[in-house]
């Protein structure tokens, strides 16, 4: 087991849903990754960074709902300005990203 955190660290972290509305290749990146725009509803729309390339195609991500931590400071990637990060499993170096069942609200929070 990694780090043991408290309850209080837990509530710290905003995890929310949002829809990708848009993906395209992030070729400056070090490692192969998309550029992402996700829409998290009254929260707005927000940039990701994601290595993801190996498990998907962008047009299976479109529409696609994800979860992401939205209250992390934005983190410059080359020339891109990543703004949330989105929550995947990850085995060996593929990323599965974590989804609803069903489809609800963006932005909705995640506990």
């Amino acid at each position: 087991m990694e780090k043991i955190i408290t309850y209080e660290d837990f509530t710290k972290v905003d995890l929310r849903i949002g829809t990708i509305i848009e993906v395209t290749d992030f070729p400056e990146a070090r490692q192969p990754a998309y550029q992402l725009k996700i829409d998290f509803g009254d929260l707005g729309i927000k940039k990701s960074s994601a290595q993801i390339t190996t498990m998907y195609r962008p047009k299976d991500l479109i529409n696609r709902q994800i979860v992401a931590v939205v209250n992390f400071p934005k983190k410059q990637i080359a020339k891109f300005m990543s703004e949330c990060l989105v929550v995947g499993a990850v085995k060996e170096k593929d990323v599965y990203l974590l989804h609803p069942e069903s489809k609800v609200k963006n932005g909705i929070g995640v506990s």
